[in-house]
């Protein structure tokens, strides 16, 4: 199987996130950057070349090969900020009380953190960060 692009990696979070050429995009990152430090009280990594992510989360496929990604994460898009968040309890509730978003692909689109509630988000990211590891 080949080697997954998506893994954690010693590239710079800061550096990356200088680099969103949108400045809208780019200080809602930030802001996003720091309330995920926050929930997490884990230092943002890069996952890849665009995730930046907290934590980490293992699961384990179908066929017993085992997997990790971060537990929480997003990626500044150009279109917009996607969120990495994993399934938990209380999801769809909390999204019919987020704001303006939408979901596909099990992420989370936001175009700006102005279109959105901001304490409901964190409380997004709590639940998702304290998610247990599939087995």
């Amino acid at each position: 199987m080949a080697t997954r692009k998506t893994q954690e990696n010693k590239a710079s979070v800061r550096e990356f996130l200088k680099t969103v050429s949108n400045e809208r995009r780019r200080k809602d990152a930030i802001a996003v950057t720091k309330l995920m430090e926050t929930v997490s009280r884990k230092k943002p990594k890069m996952w890849g070349a665009s995730i930046v992510g907290f934590g980490k989360h293992f699961y384990t496929y179908a066929n017993g090969q085992k997997g990790g990604i971060c537990k929480i994460g997003f990626s500044p898009r150009a279109q917009s900020l996607v969120f990495y968040l994993g399934k938990f309890d209380g999801k769809a509730g909390l999204l019919k009380k987020l704001g303006k978003h939408r979901v596909g692909s099990g992420c989370l689109y936001i175009n700006k953190l102005d279109d959105i509630n901001l304490d409901v988000l964190k409380k997004i990211f709590e639940k998702a960060y304290i998610q247990k590891d599939e087995t």
